[in-house]
C-alpha cells in the first residue's frame, strides 16, 4: 500500500512482517500509559499530519481514528521512535477513555503479581 509518509521517516522504520509497528499512546502530562495500537506507514503519516491518532485495525483490516466513533479523542502532542525505530511513542491529550472497554487505560484491569527478590546480605545498593 502506498503512503504519503516522509521517505526519510519511512526508511528508518523497522516494521513487522505485516508492515506494522506498535504504537504506544501515553498521556503527555502525567506519563500514564493508555493503550497500544498498530500503525503502518499511512497511519503514522495521518497521525503526524492531522494531530489525531490513526491506527490500523488488524482485525477489521482498516484505518480508524481514535475518537471518531467513541468521542474519546487522542490529540497528538508529540511522536517519537524508540532507539531501534521499531516502536512509536505517541504522547497525547486523551479525552475520555482510551480503552475500548470504557476504562481510562487498557493497563489497569489485569495487574499481575510480581515477586520481589529477597535481598542478600551485603548486596544493598549494588
Amino acid at each position: 500500500m502506498s503512503s504519503n509518509l516522509d521517505p526519510a521517516i519511512a526508511a528508518r522504520l523497522k516494521r513487522s512482517a505485516d508492515g506494522l509497528v506498535p504504537a504506544i499512546a501515553q498521556q503527555y502530562d502525567t506519563g500514564e500509559v493508555l493503550m497500544l495500537g498498530w500503525m503502518d506507514d499511512e497511519a503514522l503519516h495521518r497521525t503526524l499530519t492531522t494531530g489525531r491518532c490513526t491506527y490500523w485495525s488488524r482485525s477489521r483490516g482498516e484505518y480508524w481514528v481514535k475518537g471518531d466513533t467513541s468521542g474519546h479523542f487522542q490529540h497528538v502532542k508529540s511522536v517519537a521512535l524508540d532507539c531501534d525505530a521499531d516502536t512509536v511513542l505517541v504522547q497525547v491529550d486523551q479525552v475520555g477513555a482510551a480503552c475500548h472497554t470504557g476504562a481510562r487505560t487498557c493497563f489497569d484491569a489485569d495487574v499481575l503479581p510480581v515477586s520481589t527478590p529477597v535481598e542478600q546480605p551485603g548486596t544493598a545498593g549494588q
